[in-house]
């Protein structure tokens, strides 16, 4: 087959394929069968795949009709056939092996001249067949019960006439031999050395018997003579059985000449046979699936019905999926164990089954677009030999497939963003499916994130999907609903499988919050009443990258040797400072909540937000502002202090005012720790 043909495959172990070829040749019968099957691979021709997929469906026609199709097994033959042709002389075993592989192709023919009017296309093959009677009779004449026949051949009759003469004259000569020296003899038997014929002799009686000693006992007591009589005759008889092995050489060579003057037409038979052992092993596979054919283009639109993965058994969840009418990429949503992963295997490995001209398990109506590329990115990849981690794992798969991607290509990607920061996880990831898009691929991914769902809900192109979850038994539904983007279920799953509710409820009220601008205003003046509102820092979950900045609380000598280029730095904070002032409400997007402004930006864009009694750092990046700070407040010099800072701070700022005390202090820890 032309290698231009066939679909370029990245990473189809995760697809598992190869398992598919397993069970594939579990129904073949022949080598030839298993050759052709472990050579199977998705192919882009759509003619092609058409034939073979019509092929397939009159193979289970056939089958389904109650017939037991005699494709032969081939034993033997694969030895024989690749010795045809070098010179070596076919024994009568492998003659009995050419026998038998000609009455299976000529039964074979004539099962298939009777199904031609159920299946045209399969039958047509045995055409090519041929019965090779004339080899066969000529075999069977020279050849019988596994042994060269007397009348293979004029000479050899004369040869085995005159053995059976010379056998009968040495049988009587031993015969009358033993009846002269019975009373020397330990027993009235005669046996053979070699070629020989030999009479046992007592020991202390051997010089009175004529002839050669060939062996003694094991105890010393008998010697076996061969009687000088019979000498003559076993030396005639010896020299007719080396005419007879002469003559059955020639024999054989005749039908070697005989069956390599047929080489090619027996290498046709043998393809042919092995090409019906393949397409019948997929058929039964097909049958033992449920599988059926499917409609297929090259418009890029995929419609799965009930589809299931073949390798979880008729148990599994169909699955409905559609991509290529409205929208190209796909985002897959949906709690962990939810099938995300499933799908995305069901949907690559189905379509390289239909373009190896395989039938799939699912309902009528299913159509499946030609592509000429299948490029996954599934598992966490992590390797300890090559110190990859999950990340670098799944940055060098996307590498390799950017390297391919393309329009007609297919792509897969489970877990956007795992295995680094969310924020800059989910950047990378959204450039990704931009790129991906751009260039006309088929892209269908899993997320967990909020932000690649938004993304996908206002791309052109791009659809959301979520696999359905019970939420009254917190578990998985394992289908697939396109339109709507789905929840992790997260905290729901946590409780489920023992999760303190204490832990729960903290999650929830660190991930959500009161969303009501009021209510977090309202949250901060309240804070100021209590002693010393705290700063807990979340950057690690929140910025990643931007940690360092905030580490220590004082310059060191080498800093301060830096002033003029942070002095640099501090200009540019101030242009970002304009977008917000202290006071504002914002809305913290990785939050899903409201803060209030307790700190301009600093050089790297980091703003100090106050979060129920929690400052944090928080990226300018990530913040939207949700309420001005003029909409908040009483107009004029209003005090933020009274947002911002407890009642003791402000009662010891007021004291410090006033008078020196050493005993007042206001501790100021460092801010976003």
């Amino acid at each position: 087959m032309d290698k231009n043909m066939q679909m370029k495959v990245d990473m189809a172990g995760c697809l598992e394929y190869e398992k598919v070829k397993e069970g594939l040749l579990d129904h073949a019968k022949s080598y030839l069968g298993r050759e052709h099957i472990r050579a199977l691979m998705p192919v882009t021709d759509q003619g092609l795949i058409e034939r073979w997929l019509e092929e397939s469906a009159e193979a289970v026609k056939l089958i389904e009709h109650g017939a037991s199709v005699p494709v032969p097994a081939l034993d033997g033959m694969e030895t024989m056939a690749a010795g045809l042709g070098k010179g070596f002389l076919l024994t009568v075993s492998e003659l009995g092996v050419i026998v038998k592989f000609l009455e299976n192709t000529a039964q074979l023919k004539r099962f298939m001249s009777r199904k031609e009017s159920i299946a045209p296309q399969v039958t047509s093959y045995a055409l090519s067949l041929y019965e090779l009677s004339e080899i066969r009779l000529e075999i069977e004449r020279c050849i019988r019960h596994g042994a060269i026949d007397d009348g293979a051949s004029p000479e050899l009759a004369k040869v085995r006439k005159k053995i059976a003469i010379a056998e009968e004259r040495l049988k009587k000569k031993l015969e009358s031999t033993m009846q002269r020296y019975r009373s020397y003899l330990q027993e009235q038997v005669i046996s053979m050395r070699g070629d020989r014929y030999v009479i046992p002799v007592k020991k202390e009686h051997r010089k009175l018997v004529a002839g050669s000693v060939l062996d003694e006992s094991a105890s010393g007591q008998t010697v076996f003579i061969e009687p000088a009589e019979t000498a003559s005759l076993t030396y005639e008889l010896s020299a007719l059985r080396a005419e007879e092995s002469r003559e059955e050489t020639k024999v054989l060579g005749l039908l070697t000449d005989l069956v390599e003057s047929h080489t090619q037409e027996i290498r046709l038979n043998l393809e042919t046979i092995g090409h019906y052992d393949f397409l019948f092993a997929k058929a039964k596979y097909g049958l033992s699936i449920g599988g059926r054919t499917v409609e297929i283009g090259s418009d890029g639109r995929t419609r799965i019905l009930r589809g299931r993965h073949p390798l979880l058994g008729a148990h599994a969840v169909p699955l409905d999926f559609e991509i290529g009418e409205s929208y190209r990429a796909l985002i897959i949503t949906g709690p962990n164990t939810g099938g995300k992963t499933v799908t995305l295997k069901t949907v690559g490995l189905l379509t390289m089954m239909v373009q190896s001209g395989l039938m799939v398990p699912a309902a009528e109506g299913s159509r499946f677009s030609i592509f000429h590329s299948v490029l996954a990115d599934i598992g966490d990849g992590q390797s300890l030999e090559q110190s990859l981690s999950t990340f670098s794992s799944h940055v060098k798969n996307v590498i390799r497939i950017l390297d391919e991607a393309g329009p007609s290509a297919l792509i897969l990607l489970d877990e956007l963003a795992a295995g680094t920061d969310p924020g800059e996880g989910i950047g990378l990831s959204i450039a990704v499916l931009e790129e991906l898009y751009r260039r006309g691929s088929t892209v269908i991914a899993t997320t967990h994130f909020n932000e690649i769902k938004r993304y996908a809900e206002a791309a052109e192109g791009f659809e959301n999907a979520r696999m359905e979850f019970d939420v009254e038994t917190l578990r998985p539904l394992y289908r697939l609903t396109i339109g709507e983007a789905g929840r992790s279920y997260a905290f729901q799953i946590a409780a489920q499988l023992g999760m303190p509710a204490g832990i729960i409820a903290r999650s929830k009220a660190i991930t959500y919050g009161p969303a009501a601008a009021a209510g977090e205003a309202g949250g901060s003046s309240a804070a100021s009443s209590s002693a010393g509102a705290g700063l807990v820092s979340l950057e690690e979950a929140l910025q990643g990258p931007d940690r360092e900045g905030a580490a220590g609380a004082g310059p060191s000598a080498g800093q301060r040797q830096q002033q003029p280029v942070r002095r640099g730095k501090r200009e540019a904070a101030r242009e970002l400072q304009a977008e917000f002032e202290i006071g504002d409400c914002v809305w913290i997007h990785s939050l899903r909540r409201t803060g209030i402004v307790c700190g301009l930006a600093d050089e790297r864009g980091n703003l100090l937000i106050l979060i129920q009694k929690e400052k944090v750092k928080i990226n300018r990046k990530r913040l939207s502002l949700y309420i001005e700070r003029e909409q908040l407040y009483p107009e004029g010099d209003y005090d933020m202090d009274i947002v911002f800072e407890s009642k003791e701070v402000r009662k010891k700022r007021k004291m410090m005012s006033k008078r020196h005390d050493e005993s007042v202090m206001i501790i100021h820890p460092p801010q976003g720790e």
